[in-house]
């Protein structure tokens, strides 16, 4: 039984198990996947997030006989009837962090200025944009036109440097521009951002040792002070 797939949402299954059925905690526990001291906190009420149950009998992943044979005999395994099917992705847009998706708006236009050859529809798909956003940006009609400042994509961790140089060249190949200088616009930007962050982190650890060194004095005088009125005292 170590290697039966597990229920798609295993603590929401246990869950409805333990306030469905009479099943025995280790039988849940087995068949979910969980710790027995879960589904234990889960029937007294004492899990830090309650769930809401989630029938496996409807979802097909146990049957009704299935769980009376479990009823039956506490000491049954309970038998996956189907396994989960696997959710996967594959047409949409680019997922985004949310951390970052405020930062697409100056990629977009980063993008729109440095190669204007590349098309609505593989700048969506390289930044995971939608057309209406790219147009805003392109006609300066977009909410928050006067804060976006063009920034080069790959600095702000929107794609990678081979995605972009692949878009680019497939462009330029397109449009018919040999030699696609605009890459070389590209490091240059890139390049040029480095360096100013770089010497800004330099000149923020420069401030704190300072600042560490001013403070450590400060600490000392004062130490020196308080010495000498002990001895004075």
């Amino acid at each position: 039984m170590a290697d039966q797939p597990k229920p798609l949402m295993p603590h929401a299954t246990a869950t409805w198990l333990v306030d469905n059925t009479g099943l025995s905690f280790e039988q849940i526990a087995e068949f979910c996947g969980l710790h027995i001291l879960e589904v234990q906190a889960m029937a007294d009420d004492l899990a830090s997030s309650k769930y809401t149950g989630r029938d496996p009998v409807h979802s097909g992943e146990l049957t009704l006989a299935e769980i009376e044979k479990g009823q039956a005999d506490p000491d049954y395994a309970l038998k996956m009837q189907r396994a989960p099917v696997a959710v996967s992705r594959t047409k949409g847009p680019r997922y985004t962090p949310v951390s970052k998706r405020q930062d697409k708006p100056d990629g977009i236009a980063w993008i729109l200025r440095a190669h204007p050859e590349i098309s609505d529809a593989q700048i969506s798909k390289l930044i995971g944009t939608t057309r209406n956003t790219i147009t805003a940006i392109r006609e300066r009609s977009h909410w928050n036109i006067q804060n976006i400042q063009p920034k080069d994509p790959v600095t702000l961790g929107l794609c990678s440097q081979r995605e972009l140089d692949a878009v680019v060249a497939k462009a330029a190949k397109k449009a018919g521009i040999e030699g696609a200088a605009a890459p070389v616009e590209s490091g240059s930007d890139r390049e040029k951002l480095i360096e100013e962050l770089r010497a800004e982190r330099d000149a923020n650890e420069k401030a704190a040792a300072e600042a560490a060194q001013e403070a450590e004095a400060a600490a000392w005088l004062e130490a020196k002070r308080a010495s000498e009125d002990a001895e004075e005292a």
